[in-house]
């Protein structure tokens, strides 16, 4: 298959060589227009045309960029925001120990700018569906502005309802609270999971997780455990190879339980 070319229209991920931590996720709209870097000016008539995977130059001191081709990762990370969003990193835990699949059905509660809801949908398309529920109206726009322009808008449904008195929909497969108070809705919800639906919740303290878990253990959950996930990168280079002094630390705690039947 040949290599895909980028014409108006398309995301293109500019990457400096030498340094892949600047990167900048940009929309070719038209061929008129200009980029400014702290390296120079990269021209978008000089990138129409080009694939993914060529590399240009800057009008400055001739700095490389790749042109790589946006992942979803690249789409969260550069995405439009107004909230704080769970970052890839909990999204793959979450998205594993939920067992969230293709044609999964699942609940996210308090969606915030959508990073979370691009994941979920990429996991359960082409026949599953997020049920997203946000009562913050700005935060629905912008989030809907995100998953469309990775093309996943038709496997999420977003509601502007409060979920402080449960959901409108049942047999579902896995839901996801991303919420203050997660352990107030635990008793209202139950009856919307399957049985050994997965109950998920993300929580930024410790004492948020305290009572989460023991409303779960009120309710009738088993399963419950919690974690973190902490990542670090390594500088590799020939003969010098440590740790990275930078790191994504703690950004929250993540609890799991199963729906037991009564």
């Amino acid at each position: 298959m040949e290599d895909e070319k980028i014409s108006v229209g398309k995301d293109v991920l500019l990457l400096n060589r030498r340094q892949p931590r600047k990167r900048w996720l940009l929309k070719i709209k038209t061929e008129d227009e200009k980029f400014h870097t702290d390296k120079g000016l990269v021209d978008f008539k000089e990138i129409i045309g080009k694939k993914y995977g060529d590399i240009i130059k800057t009008n400055k001191d001739d700095t490389e960029f790749i042109l790589c081709k946006p992942t979803l990762f690249d789409f969260i990370m550069k995405s439009r925001r107004k909230s704080q969003i769970i970052y890839p990193k909990d999204a793959a835990i979450i998205i594993l120990f939920s067992n969230i699949q293709p044609g999964s059905k699942v609940i996210e509660s308090g969606i915030g700018s959508g990073g979370l809801t691009m994941a979920l949908a990429n996991a359960v398309k082409p026949s599953g569906k997020i049920y997203g529920y946000e009562i913050r109206e700005d935060f629905i726009k912008i989030a809907s502005k995100n998953l469309d322009r990775t093309g996943l808008s038709e496997y999420v449904e977003i509601k502007n309802k409060d979920a402080s008195n449960g959901f409108d929909e049942i047999n579902i497969d896995t839901i996801i609270l991303d919420l203050g108070n997660p352990w107030e809705l635990i008793p209202k919800i139950k009856t919307s999971l399957k049985g050994s639906g997965i109950l998920t919740s993300f929580s930024p303290t410790i004492d948020q997780v305290d009572k989460t878990v023991h409303a779960l253990k009120v309710n009738n959950f088993g399963d419950i455990h919690t974690i973190e996930c902490l990542i670090r990168e390594w500088q590799v280079e020939k003969n010098k190879v440590r740790p990275d002094l930078r790191m994504i630390g703690h950004t929250g705690f993540l609890t799991f339980a199963r729906k037991i039947n009564e």
